[in-house]
């Protein structure tokens, strides 16, 4: 992707009485990043999907921000860039590669809430991808107690499937299938799992995120 200097810099900032839920607000600045979708704004044809990783200073994962915010962070020397992406960037004095990856020069503390969004992207990788059931490629997702049986849709009653066992199983319990879980699903716990699930995942945020929950080998990274 090309852009040009001008239309770079028209992203949209929030007052700080409207930002998104679990944005990180930055000593002196009105605008944030968050863990959430940022809304559409500026460069014509980019991605609505935020592609940048933010770091801590201390290399924990943050959140992810458009390229066009982490270019103004880069730009007003408040983060370096550590990984590139492929968008490059043209200027009067010359052309810049955007960040897929930065760092904030200053460590900033962040009251994260305790427990992990629960989407889809995450479930399925915390079940590596795969069937909990027959271990074939998760194509969806199933409630373990169905939720026309009062079963809840939680990090405990939610596993990854394919569109087969999805089918066969459809309202029945576990009991009644004769099936057995290979193992409990549980909460994942680790600062990098608030990242999976906010938009697709880039290969080169990998490395900043295995010290942090997520495994040396996730499908759902391999894959992005």
């Amino acid at each position: 992707m090309v852009l040009t200097l001008a239309n770079s810099l028209k992203f949209r900032r929030y007052g700080t009485r409207n930002l998104p839920l679990n944005t990180v607000v930055l000593p002196g600045d009105r605008a944030g990043f968050t863990n959430q979708r940022e809304p559409r704004a500026g460069i014509k044809g980019a991605r609505s999907v935020p592609n940048t990783l933010v770091l801590n200073a201390t290399y924990e994962p943050l959140g992810v921000v458009s390229e066009r915010r982490a270019l103004i962070l880069v730009l007003n020397q408040r983060a370096i860039t550590v990984e590139e992406s492929e968008t490059v960037l043209h200027y009067a004095g010359g052309e810049m590669t955007l960040p897929t990856v930065i760092r904030l020069v200053k460590f900033v503390r962040i009251p994260f809430r305790h427990s992990v969004p629960l989407s889809r992207r995450a479930i399925f990788a915390r079940d590596s991808g795969r069937c909990v059931y027959c271990l074939a490629t998760a194509t969806s997702i199933d409630h373990v107690i169905p939720r026309s049986r009062g079963g809840g849709h939680t990090w405990e009653n939610v596993v990854s499937a394919c569109h087969k066992c999805n089918h066969i199983k459809a309202d029945k319990s576990l009991k009644e299938m004769g099936w057995k879980l290979r193992s409990l699903p549980r909460e994942p716990v680790g600062a990098a799992w608030r990242i999976l699930g906010t938009g697709h995942p880039d290969s080169r945020w990998l490395s900043y995120l295995t010290p942090y929950g997520v495994d040396a080998y996730s499908p759902t990274m391999a894959s992005a």
